[in-house]
């Protein structure tokens, strides 16, 4: 997916999909009497390493 973000000039993030998977997150976290901060966080961590390798897929071209 970073490749085509890049290829497209289409930006890393998309805050308004990562706002709602993360609430949609917490949500099954509570219905399995998970953390939901800890998801949050989780979830949080993978995105912006997601973001990190679009972003080097626009610096580089690829």
């Amino acid at each position: 997916m970073g490749r085509l973000k890049a290829e497209h000039a289409l930006p890393p993030s998309d805050p308004a999909r990562e706002a709602a998977q993360i609430t949609r997150l917490e949500k099954l976290a509570r219905e399995a009497d998970l953390d939901p901060e800890f998801a949050r966080k989780f979830l949080r961590f993978i995105i912006s390493e997601v973001i990190r390798h679009h972003e080097q897929h626009q610096e580089t071209g690829q």
